[in-house]
């Protein structure tokens, strides 16, 4: 059932009319409000006059369905399964499918909106959505999960493709998702569904450049913001790393390798300090052997608990793990230099105050993250044109994109005398008010 939300005012739209599961009331520490805190403060420094406010606050459609599934024991199970799409001023809708126990209609609407800042803000020329299905992808079998994923596939046929809503990974090694996703999409449409999908495996045309596009976008947003801030001691960047996934630990992984310390790098089970930078290489192997980071260490290292972490001095602090990392109680105790938000949300609207206030500057998601979604965008074009581009050409117009977004985003600040989060924001939502004006409104 599809719904459009955009006649109305309230933030939990339709959840009785539309049968949506309803989400917790909002506070300023969730990611949607993150999300909207942002748009506001755009919203406020360019002028956006109310009927453009009014319209892109709302998402264009948000999409409910039944999700049916057999499980191994022969018995039938219904999950709800959704689709937001929040708007297609710029081109077809492109985000994640999340499969998750705790999926929040609220959370689906603010990772919509970030992906349509992010793809405007870094000229790719989609608009941003995120859908999912409500179940614990732990507790499901491999042949399970892909169940799952083909049947809500398979019921959103007439509202995805690669001309209207192109689905992407929630995580890099999520490459099986969305092959499934793929193949069913391939089996109930005529035409070639290839640039449906992007994150595929390199065997389906797949692009290079996807399991590390995120760290490497960071590694250059980190690096061009450090030198424009005044950061860059003789030693390399000192820098802590909140998460050792596929963004964290490649993140730790790069910098390391080009001669920064990694001070600090945690994971949901242990986090580890060394003034003197931590054995990268070693960690990231041991994590890959046994799913976490070890916690014998040695010489000057050691282990802190979850609250020191985010307290530990260093040049930049990249939360790459969980929204909300630095809130309204803790925003007061980093020590960072800079941060650099290597999550989507990690750093409420308070605490967002609170280090404007304490002077810390932070890089936000929507630019810092982005290189996912270029990479993306990529893959798109080269399923549509039929040619596969070497892993050199990928990664070297991923550094255009990087670069150029960047730049921009400096000469914003500099015109509106504003922080880099304003910034971004003011960029990506005028792209997208000027691209709707462009278009009009039509019955």
């Amino acid at each position: 059932m599809a719904q459009d939300p955009k006649g109305t005012d309230s933030l939990t739209f339709g959840l009785h009319q539309t049968g949506l599961r309803s989400t917790p009331k909002l506070d300023d520490e969730t990611p949607f409000k993150t999300m909207m805190s942002s748009f506001d403060d755009a919203a406020r420094l360019i002028g956006l006059d109310d009927q453009q406010y009014r319209l892109l606050r709302k998402s264009d459609r948000e999409i409910a369905i039944s999700v049916p599934v057999q499980m191994d024991d022969g018995s039938l199970r219904l999950l709800d399964g959704y689709r937001i799409q929040h708007n297609a001023g710029l081109g077809p809708f492109l985000g994640p499918l999340r499969v998750d126990g705790e999926l929040k209609l609220v959370e689906l609407r603010a990772l919509a909106a970030w992906m349509t800042w992010k793809c405007s803000l870094l000229g790719v020329p989609f608009g941003g959505a995120a859908g999912g299905v409500v179940v614990d992808r732990n507790s499901l079998s491999r042949s399970e999960l892909e169940r799952v994923v083909r049947r809500w596939t398979a019921n959103l046929i007439g509202d995805i493709g690669p001309d209207r809503d192109v689905l992407t990974p929630e995580f890099a090694d999520d490459s099986d998702l969305m092959a499934w996703a793929l193949d069913t999409m391939a089996g109930h449409t005529d035409g070639a569904a290839n640039s449906a999908v992007v994150g595929k495996p390199a065997e389906m045309a797949g692009s290079h450049g996807h399991e590390d596009a995120v760290a490497q976008g960071l590694r250059m947003i980190m690096r061009m913001a450090a030198s424009h801030l005044g950061i860059s001691p003789a030693g390399g960047l000192r820098v802590v790393i909140q998460g050792a996934g596929v963004v964290g630990g490649n993140l730790a992984r790069i910098l390391h390798e080009e001669g920064h310390k990694v001070v600090g790098l945690s994971d949901v089970h242990t986090a580890l300090y060394d003034p003197e930078g931590l054995d990268v290489p070693r960690l990231l192997q041991g994590r890959l052997a046994d799913g976490q980071l070890p916690s014998d260490v040695s010489g000057t290292a050691r282990v802190v608990t979850e609250q020191e972490f985010i307290r530990l001095p260093c040049d930049v602090l990249a939360p790459c793990a969980v929204a909300m990392a630095i809130h309204s109680r803790n925003a007061e105790e980093i020590e960072a230099r800079m941060i650099v938000e290597g999550a989507h949300g990690p750093v409420s609207p308070r605490a967002d105050k609170i280090l404007a206030a304490r002077k810390i500057p932070v890089v936000p998601d929507i630019l810092a993250n982005g290189g996912g979604v270029v990479v993306s965008y990529f893959e798109w074009i080269q399923n549509r044109t039929g040619y596969s581009w070497l892993e050199e050409v990928v990664a070297g117009r991923l550094r255009r994109y990087m670069r150029e977004a960047w730049y921009a985003v400096a000469k914003t600040q500099a015109e509106y005398d504003c922080t880099i989060r304003e910034a971004t924001h003011i960029l990506a939502v005028k792209r997208v008010a000027e691209a709707e004006r462009a278009r009009g409104v039509y019955a």
